[in-house]
């Protein structure tokens, strides 16, 4: 390597170190502020030249939430329906059912999986802890559980859920980091699956079964549980530390029917893979193929899955009561759930402009140049640099977004089996060492009354399991890339 990409590399360090920086200090710069100002700095001392380096930032920004904003607003929107509908209730309390206690976390790691597709980590718990609840205090009264019942079945909704969070399309991060990789989605959801399913068994009911009886004093505040399982209108949340949400009431939901609450959670994930079929089964000229293209697009297929769940809300509401649910009110929550995904969806511009600035500046050909010299494997690369920035910043999203910037160099023009895994590992590796820097940890420890330990036992060691399990996943398959 030249001495000019030796100088490219150490401005990348000094960069991250910035960025790490403006994060944690006294200063506590919001991370898209930090990631414009270190893109800045960043393509300045790279030497880009200061007019073309605007450019790079405004088609970075731009070009990334062009492909991913609307996406993550529908998302957000179509899981907000899905929970005011009662369509995520009816599906958790159809799961667990008449079940056999030994099956509960299983069956409760189920409901978090097929929940979990449309939603972020919070809220999907959020949505849960009422059943969890009220799952926990009738093992509790008949007796014979090991350990506490709260630790049983709360461990395999974590894992559920953290693990689609950072590893499978729609979500923001998967979605992010398969942008930039230019990987293809269907394959993407299909190697996320295969990877997210053995991580979510062996992070989630494994690992419960031997925590929970080493955790026996774990129980949420017995005022807590009454208010999830029994009160009219439910907290959303009672967390403290950074981070951290007070508690608010969601309207109580409505009835829906099973069969369509399911349809409702699988319909975008339905049309993602009919694409990937059609792509690979069906004639370029096929019209069938075409439709199915294009109702597989990110966009079409949450919009699509959006009108669904509207409908679905409709149904429910209507069954509720004579009345249903008014217009204004269905506003009011879908503009309540876009105000939660705003930071992100800046966080996701910024990452954008840092990693065309990376690009045009040069210092991502010394990136790979460097990685070629020494050897390194890209999906442990991606992994660790992932896992560190998330770790450093507390934001899994900044780690993916800047991973992503800085290994998008090492796989060229992106596409097939390694960008894919590439997209897994990333996302895994944002979920490790979740700590109390991450608002989830807090909204864990709080939640089920956990001390600072027991919260490490369990939010902290959940997600790292998931964290190395999702990357030896990733590893295993790449035999076959």
């Amino acid at each position: 390597m030249t001495a000019h990409t030796w100088w490219l590399l150490l401005i990348l360090t000094v960069a991250i170190a910035a960025l790490i920086y403006l994060i944690n200090s006294r200063l506590r710069v919001h991370p898209f502020v930090a990631l414009i100002l270190v893109s800045v700095g960043t393509g300045i001392a790279a030497g880009e030249p200061a007019a073309k380096l605007a450019g790079s930032i405004e088609e970075g920004a731009g070009g990334t939430l062009g492909d991913v904003g609307v996406t993550l607003a529908l998302g957000a929107m179509l899981g907000r329906l899905l929970s005011d509908s009662g369509a995520t209730d009816a599906i958790a309390r159809a799961l667990v059912a008449r079940a056999e206690p030994r099956r509960l976390p299983w069956l409760v790691g189920a409901a978090a999986f097929v929940i979990g597709v449309p939603m972020f980590f919070e809220v999907g718990l959020i949505v849960l802890l009422p059943l969890i609840f009220s799952v926990a205090r009738r093992m509790e009264e008949h007796g014979g559980t090991k350990g506490s019942p709260y630790v049983l079945l709360g461990v395999p909704a974590i894992a559920s859920l953290s693990t689609l969070h950072g590893m499978l399309p729609p979500h923001p991060g998967p979605l992010t980091a398969m942008t930039g990789l230019h990987a293809d989605l269907g394959l993407t959801l299909g190697v996320g699956i295969v990877c997210a399913v053995p991580t979510v068994i062996l992070a989630g009911p494994v690992y419960a079964r031997w925590i929970a009886p080493r955790l026996p004093d774990v129980a949420p505040d017995a005022e807590l549980v009454a208010q999830f399982t029994g009160a009219e209108r439910q907290p959303a949340a009672a967390t403290s530390g950074p981070g951290a949400q007070a508690a608010t009431d969601v309207p109580r939901r409505t009835s829906v029917p099973t069969g369509l609450a399911v349809a409702a959670v699988l319909v975008p994930v339905v049309l993602m893979l009919l694409r990937t079929l059609a792509e690979t089964a069906l004639d370029e000229s096929s019209g069938l193929g075409a439709a199915l293209v294009f109702a597989g697009e990110p966009l079409v297929a949450m919009l699509a899955g959006f009108v669904f769940a509207l409908g679905v809300t409709m149904v429910g509401s209507t069954r509720a009561s004579h009345s249903g649910r008014s217009g204004e009110e269905t506003r009011a929550s879908l503009t309540d759930s876009l105000k939660s995904i705003a930071a992100i969806l800046l966080i996701i511009g910024g990452g954008g402009a840092f990693k065309q600035v990376l690009q045009d500046s040069g210092i991502g050909d010394a990136i790979a140049s460097a990685a070629e010299g020494a050897h390194i494997n890209v999906i442990l690369l991606g992994w660790l640099i992932a896992l560190l920035l998330s770790l450093t910043t507390g934001s899994a999203t900044v780690g993916i977004v800047s991973a992503t910037g800085i290994v998008a160099p090492l796989i060229g023009d992106g596409g097939g089996l390694e960008a894919s895994l590439l997209v897994v590992a990333i996302g895994a590796g944002s979920l490790g060492l979740n700590y109390v820097n991450h608002a989830g940890f807090w909204l864990v420890k709080e939640s089920f009354g956990m001390d600072l330990t027991q919260a490490t036992k369990t939010q902290t060691a959940v997600q790292t399991l998931v964290s190395v399990l999702g990357l030896a996943m990733a590893l295993l398959l790449s035999v076959f890339a």
